[in-house]
């Protein structure tokens, strides 16, 4: 576990891995010249490969001291991970036909090294194709976090290690960041392994829609050169604390342009608390379907309309009243949500926000607009039903 910080140049194994979707960034995926069932960052079951494998399961997100002694210590710490994996296409991909989509161009694969492979037969020796990503120490348990698949999923493997050998990453805080803060980006871009990039914090509560369409709140925006490659490696502040894991960018040349996309630590170390203990990550729900942001707006009030609240889900149960029609088949309209536990909820993004702040069985104070005056109705948070 010496060189643990090494590059690993392999053929890819076949190794299975349950995954959680994470919701976590906008309208990014593998290349669309992939087959559905290759959609995925291959970096995980690479570096568990090269690493002895154990477990690899996933999920679909300070102040600073300016001493440069101490953020080199902590940065040789911080034993970034960069895997080179079979994959001939960018990490990077996205839909241009979306007007914030992330696009970048398959990258010329720059490292010094290939990986070749001996046919059995004909002693052939054939260049296995290659991409790359990253990924750091979590713990001294040996759990390594990266991506899973880019920027949708976080993903916790479990390699067999000496504890003695491992040096986890230092975990900071995302929550009191400020615009204008160094940072710098750890990673493996276009193969060039144990780059470092440095930039400031370009911007702070960015919204992207993830892969699943729901919105991931709070990412962090950064002008650090980040490039394929880059996913997966923690984005630090000038202490060496991992502040956020580098998920996307956008570039519509297929270089760094400078706009950068981070999960923040605060979300990550949730979802990684919960994979690292059950295996995969539980989310509330309140049970119900809502009405398009648009509609509501057009109704001049602010909020989230309920259309339906299925009597066996949370809100049913509590007695939330979905939108339905008369005898005379004019529409009413249901619940419209405008507060939970005091919490001002003005969109479906709002709502998402805060149940992602909770936990199942939670108990909270869902504020409703009904007719023309305001209720309160407590609800038990309960899982998916797949989730279970």
């Amino acid at each position: 576990m010496a060189a643990l910080a090494s590059t690993f140049f392999f053929s890819p194994p076949k190794v299975s891995y349950s995954s959680s979707s994470s919701n976590p960034v906008s309208k990014c995926w593998p290349a669309k010249s992939l087959s559905p069932e290759n959609h995925r960052n291959l970096v995980s079951p690479i570096v568990a490969s090269a690493l002895g494998k154990r477990l690899a399961v996933t999920s679909e997100l300070s102040d600073e001291d300016s001493s440069h002694n101490s953020f080199k210590k902590l940065v040789d710490s911080a034993f970034v991970l960069c895997a080179s994996v079979a994959l001939s296409v960018s990490l990077f991909a996205g839909d241009v036909d979306s007007a914030s989509a992330f696009v970048v161009t398959t990258p010329r694969n720059y490292s010094q090294m290939s990986w070749l492979q001996q046919d059995a037969f004909t002693l052939d020796l054939l260049e296995v194709p290659q991409g790359s990503g990253s990924g750091f120490v979590w713990d001294t348990q040996g759990h390594i976090v990266t991506n899973y698949h880019v920027i949708r999923d976080v993903a916790v493997l479990k390699i067999d290690a000496p504890k003695d050998k491992l040096r986890p990453i230092p975990v900071g805080v995302s929550a009191d960041l400020l615009v204008g803060q160094k940072v710098y980006a750890i990673g493996n871009p276009f193969g060039l392994d144990h780059t470092l990039t440095t930039g400031v914090i370009s911007g702070l509560r960015r919204e992207i829609s993830g892969a699943t369409g729901r919105p991931i709140q709070d990412v962090i925006q950064t002008d650090a050169a980040i490039n394929p490659g880059n996913s997966g490696g923690p984005l630090l502040d000038s202490s060496g604390n991992l502040i956020g894991i580098n998920t996307a960018i956008y570039s519509p040349s297929g270089a760094s342009s400078g706009v950068g996309f981070s999960i923040p630590v605060d979300t990550v170390s949730g979802i990684v608390d919960q994979l690292v203990k059950f295996g995969k990550v539980t989310r509330p729900i309140l049970g119900i379907k809502f009405a398009p942001d648009q509609v509501v707006e057009k109704l001049g009030v602010s909020g989230v309309l309920v259309l339906d609240a299925p009597p066996n889900g949370p809100a049913g149960k509590a007695g939330l009243q979905p939108s339905k029609r008369d005898t005379f088949g004019r529409l009413v309209l249901g619940d419209i949500i405008t507060s939970i536990n005091g919490k001002k909820v003005s969109n479906g993004s709002d709502l998402y926000r805060i149940l992602d702040q909770c936990k199942v069985g939670d108990k909270v104070i869902v504020e409703v607009l009904r007719g023309d005056h305001l209720e309160k109705i407590p609800v038990t948070l309960e899982p998916k039903p797949d989730e279970t």
